[in-house]
Protein backbone atom coordinates (compact mmCIF):
# COMPACT_ATOMS: atom_id res chain seq x y z
CA UNK A 1 0.00 0.00 0.00
CA UNK A 2 1.54 3.00 -0.94
CA UNK A 3 1.76 6.21 1.00
CA UNK A 4 -1.09 8.29 -0.18
CA UNK A 5 -3.35 5.54 0.75
CA UNK A 6 -2.59 6.06 4.52
CA UNK A 7 -4.83 7.63 6.39
CA UNK A 8 -3.53 11.20 7.55
CA UNK A 9 -2.28 11.16 11.49
CA UNK A 10 -4.53 11.31 14.42
CA UNK A 11 -2.85 14.27 16.37
CA UNK A 12 -6.11 14.75 18.01
CA UNK A 13 -5.34 12.59 21.01
CA UNK A 14 -2.17 14.26 21.71
CA UNK A 15 -3.87 17.68 22.01
CA UNK A 16 -6.33 16.86 23.22
CA UNK A 17 -4.36 15.09 26.52
CA UNK A 18 -2.30 18.19 26.47
CA UNK A 19 -5.24 20.61 26.81
CA UNK A 20 -6.77 18.34 29.39
CA UNK A 21 -4.04 18.55 31.69
CA UNK A 22 -3.69 22.04 31.07
CA UNK A 23 -7.26 22.26 32.30
CA UNK A 24 -6.62 20.01 34.87
CA UNK A 25 -3.87 22.10 36.47
CA UNK A 26 -6.06 24.91 36.17
CA UNK A 27 -8.27 23.71 38.17
CA UNK A 28 -6.37 22.85 40.95
CA UNK A 29 -5.03 26.04 41.57
CA UNK A 30 -8.40 27.73 41.46
CA UNK A 31 -9.11 24.86 43.83
CA UNK A 32 -5.78 26.02 45.76
CA UNK A 33 -6.41 29.64 45.79
CA UNK A 34 -10.00 29.23 47.91
CA UNK A 35 -8.13 26.94 50.63
CA UNK A 36 -7.73 23.41 49.57
CA UNK A 37 -4.52 21.94 50.68
CA UNK A 38 -5.42 19.00 49.05
CA UNK A 39 -5.21 20.21 45.49
CA UNK A 40 -2.32 22.81 46.08
CA UNK A 41 -0.34 19.22 47.34
CA UNK A 42 -1.06 18.06 43.71
CA UNK A 43 0.95 20.64 42.13
CA UNK A 44 3.30 20.20 44.45
CA UNK A 45 3.47 16.80 43.42
CA UNK A 46 3.63 17.69 39.92
CA UNK A 47 6.23 20.52 39.73
CA UNK A 48 8.37 19.39 42.50
CA UNK A 49 10.84 16.99 40.89
CA UNK A 50 11.59 19.98 37.97
CA UNK A 51 11.84 22.79 40.42
CA UNK A 52 14.06 20.43 42.85
CA UNK A 53 16.39 19.69 39.73
CA UNK A 54 16.52 23.17 38.58
CA UNK A 55 17.31 24.68 41.77
CA UNK A 56 20.23 21.90 42.37
CA UNK A 57 21.80 22.45 39.00
CA UNK A 58 22.30 25.79 40.07
CA UNK A 59 23.65 25.16 43.57
CA UNK A 60 25.10 21.90 43.54
CA UNK A 61 24.04 20.80 47.15
CA UNK A 62 21.28 18.49 48.07
CA UNK A 63 20.49 19.13 51.53
CA UNK A 64 19.85 22.87 50.05
CA UNK A 65 18.45 22.32 46.70
CA UNK A 66 15.62 20.10 49.01
CA UNK A 67 15.14 23.62 52.06
CA UNK A 68 15.25 26.17 48.75
CA UNK A 69 12.00 24.00 46.94
CA UNK A 70 10.49 23.49 50.13
CA UNK A 71 10.98 27.39 50.79
CA UNK A 72 9.62 28.02 47.37
CA UNK A 73 6.27 26.09 47.64
CA UNK A 74 5.48 27.82 50.84
CA UNK A 75 5.78 30.75 49.52
CA UNK A 76 4.09 30.26 46.41
CA UNK A 77 1.18 29.12 48.86
CA UNK A 78 1.54 32.24 50.12
CA UNK A 79 1.39 34.55 47.33
CA UNK A 80 -1.45 32.19 45.30
CA UNK A 81 -4.19 34.35 46.19
CA UNK A 82 -2.32 36.84 43.94
CA UNK A 83 -1.63 34.90 41.25
CA UNK A 84 -4.01 36.30 38.10
CA UNK A 85 -3.02 33.52 35.81
CA UNK A 86 -1.34 36.20 33.08
CA UNK A 87 1.43 33.45 32.17
CA UNK A 88 1.19 29.89 33.08
CA UNK A 89 1.67 28.34 36.73
CA UNK A 90 4.71 27.14 36.08
CA UNK A 91 6.36 30.12 34.91
CA UNK A 92 5.04 31.96 38.13
CA UNK A 93 5.96 29.26 40.27
CA UNK A 94 9.85 29.35 38.60
CA UNK A 95 10.08 33.03 38.99
CA UNK A 96 9.66 32.63 42.25
CA UNK A 97 11.96 30.00 42.96
CA UNK A 98 14.43 31.94 40.77
CA UNK A 99 13.91 34.70 43.57
CA UNK A 100 14.27 32.30 46.66
CA UNK A 101 17.76 30.71 45.05
CA UNK A 102 19.04 34.75 44.11
CA UNK A 103 17.97 35.20 47.93
CA UNK A 104 20.02 31.72 49.28
CA UNK A 105 23.36 32.88 46.84
CA UNK A 106 23.13 36.96 48.42
CA UNK A 107 23.26 35.10 51.85
CA UNK A 108 26.29 33.08 51.47
CA UNK A 109 28.16 35.92 48.94
CA UNK A 110 28.19 33.43 46.46
CA UNK A 111 30.17 35.01 43.76
CA UNK A 112 31.90 34.06 40.55
CA UNK A 113 34.58 36.64 39.16
CA UNK A 114 35.40 37.73 35.52
CA UNK A 115 31.88 38.50 34.31
CA UNK A 116 30.52 39.97 31.22
CA UNK A 117 28.15 42.49 30.69
CA UNK A 118 24.91 41.26 29.82
CA UNK A 119 23.50 44.78 28.69
CA UNK A 120 26.29 45.39 25.68
CA UNK A 121 24.33 43.32 23.04
CA UNK A 122 20.79 43.83 21.54
CA UNK A 123 17.82 41.60 20.37
CA UNK A 124 19.02 42.37 16.61
CA UNK A 125 22.92 41.60 17.41
CA UNK A 126 22.48 38.13 18.40
CA UNK A 127 20.83 35.46 16.03
CA UNK A 128 17.74 33.78 17.84
CA UNK A 129 19.41 30.12 16.87
CA UNK A 130 22.87 31.06 17.50
CA UNK A 131 24.16 27.96 19.69
CA UNK A 132 24.75 28.19 23.85
CA UNK A 133 26.90 25.11 24.46
CA UNK A 134 30.57 24.52 23.97
CA UNK A 135 31.20 22.40 20.88
CA UNK A 136 34.15 19.56 21.55
CA UNK A 137 35.55 17.15 19.47
CA UNK A 138 35.11 13.63 19.37
CA UNK A 139 38.03 11.80 21.04
CA UNK A 140 38.68 7.37 20.17
CA UNK A 141 37.14 6.79 23.28
CA UNK A 142 34.00 8.23 23.36
CA UNK A 143 32.73 7.20 26.88
CA UNK A 144 35.43 8.11 28.53
CA UNK A 145 35.19 11.20 27.08
CA UNK A 146 31.98 12.22 27.56
CA UNK A 147 32.11 11.16 31.17
CA UNK A 148 35.51 13.74 31.05
CA UNK A 149 33.31 16.01 29.42
CA UNK A 150 30.58 16.24 31.47
CA UNK A 151 32.89 16.63 34.66
CA UNK A 152 34.76 19.55 32.86
CA UNK A 153 30.85 20.90 31.98
CA UNK A 154 29.82 20.50 35.40
CA UNK A 155 33.63 22.55 37.17
CA UNK A 156 33.02 25.39 34.05
CA UNK A 157 29.24 25.88 35.06
CA UNK A 158 30.19 26.62 38.54
CA UNK A 159 32.16 29.26 37.55
CA UNK A 160 29.60 31.18 35.65
CA UNK A 161 27.65 34.05 37.62
CA UNK A 162 24.27 32.54 38.72
CA UNK A 163 22.39 34.83 35.79
CA UNK A 164 24.80 33.19 33.08
CA UNK A 165 24.20 29.54 34.70
CA UNK A 166 20.88 30.19 34.75
CA UNK A 167 19.96 31.11 31.41
CA UNK A 168 22.20 27.87 30.45
CA UNK A 169 19.96 25.73 32.45
CA UNK A 170 17.05 26.94 31.45
CA UNK A 171 17.85 26.98 27.65
CA UNK A 172 20.06 23.60 27.16
CA UNK A 173 18.82 21.34 30.08
CA UNK A 174 15.01 21.95 30.36
CA UNK A 175 14.60 23.35 26.82
CA UNK A 176 12.43 26.73 27.54
CA UNK A 177 12.42 29.00 24.72
CA UNK A 178 13.51 32.61 25.02
CA UNK A 179 10.09 34.27 25.96
CA UNK A 180 9.63 32.11 28.53
CA UNK A 181 13.33 32.25 29.96
CA UNK A 182 12.79 35.85 30.13
CA UNK A 183 9.29 35.65 32.04
CA UNK A 184 10.57 33.24 34.51
CA UNK A 185 13.66 35.67 34.85
CA UNK A 186 11.70 38.99 35.10
CA UNK A 187 14.28 39.94 32.17
CA UNK A 188 14.05 41.80 28.76
CA UNK A 189 14.32 39.22 25.65
CA UNK A 190 17.60 41.03 25.10
CA UNK A 191 19.07 40.60 28.38
CA UNK A 192 18.55 36.76 28.03
CA UNK A 193 19.63 36.35 24.62
CA UNK A 194 23.18 38.25 25.70
CA UNK A 195 23.36 36.40 28.82
CA UNK A 196 23.08 33.22 26.63
CA UNK A 197 25.82 34.61 24.07
CA UNK A 198 28.37 35.43 27.17
CA UNK A 199 27.56 32.38 28.61
CA UNK A 200 28.46 30.38 25.83
CA UNK A 201 31.70 32.60 25.20
CA UNK A 202 32.99 32.00 28.76
CA UNK A 203 31.79 28.21 28.73
CA UNK A 204 34.35 27.82 25.79
CA UNK A 205 37.22 29.63 27.03
CA UNK A 206 36.71 27.53 30.16
CA UNK A 207 36.82 24.43 28.68
CA UNK A 208 39.91 25.51 26.30
CA UNK A 209 42.33 26.16 29.19
CA UNK A 210 40.98 22.82 30.76
CA UNK A 211 42.58 21.01 27.69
Amino acid sequence: MDDASQPPEDKSDTSSSTDGAAKYEENLVKAAQNGDLNAFDELVTLHRGKIYAMIYNMIHNQADAWDLTQDAFIKAWRALPKFQARSKFSTWLYRISHNVVYDHMRKRKITSAGEFNDEILTDSSIEPSARTTPRESTAPDKKMENSELAQKIKSAMQKLSLEHRQVIILREIDGYDYKEIAEMTDSTLGTVMSRLFYARKKLQSLLKNER
